[in-house]
C-alpha cells in the first residue's frame, strides 16, 4: 500500500494484512486513525500524560509485533485496540499504586520490620497458583467466558457477542464455573465460602 489515499480509503482488514507483512505505511495509518481513541482512554484511566503515552506506545508496538492476536471474527479492530488500552491501562494504575505503597512501607521502615508482609506474600502466592491451577481444570468454555468476564472486564452480554452464544449460556457457563473454581479452592483450604 503505497498511495495515501489508498491508505486513508483502506479496510481495517486490509491494514492489518499489510501489517502483518511489515508494511509501515499501514501500520501508520492504524495509529493514525486509533491513535488518539487509544490514548484518550489511557489517559482517562490513567489520569497522567505520561503514562498514557507509554500505553499508546505498548498497544502499537504489541499490534506491530503480533498482528494475529487481532482476530476479527471476535470484534472490529477499534474494539480490540481500546480492550488493550484498558488493560494496559489498568496495570500501569496497579504498578503504580503498589510502587507507592512499597515506597510508603520501606519510607516508614515496615518492609523491614513486618514479619507478617513476607507470611502475606507467600501466602497471596500459593492463592495465587491455586486459582491458576483451578482456572485450568474448567472447560474450555467456562474457563473462557470467565476470563472474559471477570479478568478481562467484559459484560455478560458482551461475552455472548464476542463468542457469538446466547446470554443465558454463557451466564450458565460462568455460574457452573464458578461454582467449580469455589469447590476446588475450598478444597485446598483456601476458605473462599463462609
Amino acid at each position: 500500500m503505497e498511495d495515501v489515499d489508498d491508505l486513508r480509503n483502506a479496510a481495517d482488514s486490509a491494514l492489518m494484512g499489510a501489517v502483518a507483512a511489515a508494511d509501515e505505511a499501514a501500520m501508520g495509518e492504524l495509529h493514525r486513525r486509533y491513535g488518539p481513541p487509544v490514548y484518550g482512554l489511557a489517559l482517562r484511566i490513567i489520569g497522567e500524560a505520561a503514562m498514557a503515552e507509554e500505553v499508546l506506545q505498548d498497544v502499537f508496538v504489541r499490534l506491530w509485533r503480533q498482528p494475529e492476536r487481532f482476530d476479527p471474527t471476535r470484534g472490529e479492530l477499534r474494539a480490540f485496540l481500546l480492550r488493550e488500552a484498558r488493560s494496559r491501562g489498568i496495570d500501569q494504575v496497579r504498578a503504580n499504586e503498589a510502587r507507592l505503597r512499597r515506597e510508603d512501607r520501606s519510607h516508614r521502615g515496615e518492609v523491614a520490620r513486618d514479619g507478617d508482609d513476607i507470611e502475606r506474600q507467600v501466602w497471596e502466592l500459593i492463592r495465587s497458583e491455586k486459582v491458576k491451577e483451578a482456572m485450568a481444570a474448567l472447560l474450555p468454555g467456562e474457563r473462557q467466558a470467565i476470563t472474559m468476564a471477570y479478568f478481562e472486564g467484559h459484560t455478560y452480554r458482551e461475552v455472548a457477542n464476542l463468542l457469538g452464544e446466547p446470554e443465558g449460556t454463557i451466564k450458565s457457563r460462568i455460574r457452573l464455573g464458578m461454582k467449580k473454581l469455589a469447590d476446588a479452592l475450598d478444597r485446598a483450604g483456601l476458605g473462599v465460602r463462609s
